[in-house]
């Protein structure tokens, strides 16, 4: 499936394609949010016919690897649990924990998403002392190192101390940690270790000594243990109810727990084994062959699992059991990893219906009719009328919606440096956020027969981002503002809107003077707060954005003969605007493109002493 910009978002497979693909267009009703917002993207889908079952399994696996296609990511928020990200499209790799999958290069590799993340930040600190590790994203200094190699914990990346592929080398050792491989990499040290002993290079064995002592103390945390040290098995297990499943997969590698993997997916119409099935492949899809252990314990049987078997083992290059226990150690096991996903799973309900309770609580208290399915917040953030901007965040059935937030570059000219005006900004975000909806309503539309008419998803004309209810980050005077510009384009009266004020936590509506009477800690008003205050910090991490851009170009804007062109050129080469300041005139001529006139104009204007002499 594809969306506007050509790129693929989501790839399946079935046996009965026409049903498979017709069931997203039928119903909207029985849709999950999440695939709502995926159906509303696509705009082409492509298909490919396969011989065999099998064919179609390996397919899948490698087109969602070479793609990575969002809506294919197993997590139904990618926000929930952290990975672990080495970064391969760099010449030198870095190590870092987030908690997004999205927008970024297909040569990096994640792994996890881990359930610990105290564990999992632990591992790193270990790793990054055992092993001379690229420590920042940007070099402290652009001319020499910092003390992290100083003290051996960098080699010195930024001034090219060492060569990509002999760093290259160091991740693909810490790799070996977070793939579960620790007993290898101990191997291959020892040897190492041995080698430069026999040559009489004691200092390099000492560093893999180190290295070693790492290694053993990342394994001494671990409690849980298998009595056979040679065995490598992944366990998993669910628990569900009739619309979530979570999912716990416990990774034990040399007999030893060193991971714990956790997964939430929608369940809807599915039996434990087919959900099971469904993590089994999305999971094993995006592992190297390395990874994959070669024995799986499984909770239940699974509907392909003769199938799924030869897949994993071909992906392999060996050969990879799934099995059901019924009674041994393994059994006990999987009673351990269903305990812990019903704990996950009683955790996530729990949130959910707190979350519906909030939406629930907010409609009564503002007196709507329907409970409000989305919410927009809005907010303006400057600093005395410079770089100002909006904000607009969105929340679907009571939780953030990322994919729908916009950002809102101020235009009026009457707000500038000394002269900031919120109700102007807040009117003017409102008129250009409403004004397709209001050309509707000033072409004769019947705005509550257009809104109730069914959708479909692929027919680009209609509009289908209507909020139910609209949040403004302030007091009255910013309700009044968004409300007059509501009647001004006609939307007024189809619309709920009201206002939330930081410093008492005021709720305004427009036809009321006074604000609600309300309890800070109710957990509606908690929701609004929410609301408000992701508005805020989506606002202000714009506003900061904008004002570091126009501080960064500020002054090289200012340099005579100096064009825009020229201006990307340095910074790119440079980075920041300092650096060009302590630049020789050799150092500015490596800029391609660059002359050497405008290179020394540059320089004189950064160095103006230099010129008058």
């Amino acid at each position: 499936m594809i969306d506007a910009k050509q790129d693929v978002i989501y790839i399946g497979k079935s046996k009965n394609l026409r049903s498979r693909v017709g069931s997203y267009f039928r119903s909207s009703g029985d849709l999950t949010p999440r695939i709502k917002l995926m159906v509303r993207q696509i705009q082409d889908i492509e298909f490919i016919v396969t011989d065999t079952e099998s064919e179609a399994l390996v397919l899948e696996s490698n087109l969602i690897k070479e793609k990575k296609p969002y809506f294919n990511i197993l997590l139904k928020d990618d926000k929930k649990y952290p990975y672990l990200c080495i970064t391969w499209s760099d010449d030198y790799p870095r190590l870092f924990i987030t908690r997004r999958r999205r927008n970024r290069n297909n040569k990096d590799r994640y792994y996890g998403p881990y359930v610990d993340v105290g564990l999992l930040r632990k591992t790193l600190f270990l790793v990054k002392r055992a092993f001379p590790l690229r420590q920042r994203p940007i070099p402290l200094y652009k001319d020499k190192t910092c003390l992290n190699y100083s003290i051996g914990r960098c080699p010195g990346v930024c001034q090219e101390y060492i060569s990509p592929s002999e760093y290259h080398k160091t991740i693909q050792k810490v790799e070996m940690v977070f793939q579960g491989r620790s007993n290898e990499l101990k191997e291959l040290l020892e040897k190492q270790m041995h080698k430069y002993s026999v040559r009489l290079d004691f200092e390099s064995a000492a560093v893999i000594r180190d290295q070693l002592k790492g290694l053993e103390e990342l394994t001494t945390n671990q409690k849980m243990a298998l009595p056979d040290t040679s065995i490598s098995i992944d366990v998993l297990a669910l628990s569900s109810n009739s619309k979530l499943a979570a999912v716990q997969l416990f990774q034990m590698r040399a007999g030893k727990l060193v991971g714990r993997l956790g997964f939430t997916v929608d369940c809807k119409e599915q039996t434990k084994s087919q959900t099971l099935q469904k993590v089994i492949e999305e999971h094993y899809s995006q592992l190297e062959n390395v990874e994959i252990p070669q024995e799986i314990v499984i909770q239940y049987e699974l509907p392909q699992q003769k199938l799924i078997s030869e897949w994993l083992s071909e992906i392999k290059g060996k050969r990879v059991n799934l099995k059901k226990p019924i009674r041994s150690q393994k059994a006990e096991l999987i009673e351990l990893v269903e305990r812990n996903s019903k704990y996950e799973l009683d955790r996530v309900q729990k949130g959910i219906e707190e979350t519906a309770l909030a939406v629930e609580d907010l409609a009564q208290l503002l007196d709507m009719t329907t409970t409000p399915t989305r919410i927009e917040g809005f907010d303006i953030s400057h600093i005395h009328g410079t770089d100002p901007v909006a904000s607009q965040v969105v929340f679907i059935d009571g939780l953030p919606a990322k994919h729908h937030y916009r950002k809102y570059k101020i235009k009026d000219l009457n707000i500038n440096i000394g002269h900031s005006d919120d109700y102007r900004a807040l009117a003017e975000v409102i008129r250009r956020r409403f004004k397709r909806w209001s050309l509707l309503i000033k072409s004769g539309v019947d705005l509550d027969q257009y809104k109730s008419k069914p959708k479909s998803f692929l027919d680009q004309n209609q509009l289908n981002d209507w909020p139910d209810l609209i949040m403004i980050d302030g007091g009255k005077g910013q309700l009044s503002s968004v409300y007059t510009a509501l009647e001004e384009i006609g939307l007024s009266e189809y619309i709920c809107i009201c206002s939330l004020a930081k410093r008492k936590e005021e709720i305004f509506l427009p036809w009321r003077k006074k604000p609600l009477s309300t309890d800070p800690n109710q957990i509606g008003v908690r929701l609004l707060r929410r609301i408000r205050d992701e508005a805020h910090r989506f606002a202000v991490g714009f506003h900061r954005q904008k004002r570091s851009e126009r501080m960064r170009r500020s002054s090289l804007t200012e340099i005579p003969g100096v064009g825009p062109k020229r201006i990307r050129d340095v910074l790119s080469h440079f980075n920041s605007v300092q650096a060009i300041q302590i630049a020789t005139i050799p150092q500015l001529l490596e800029v391609k493109g660059l002359g050497k006139s405008s290179a020394k104009q540059i320089y004189d204007y950064f160095h103006p002493q230099d010129s008058i002499q």
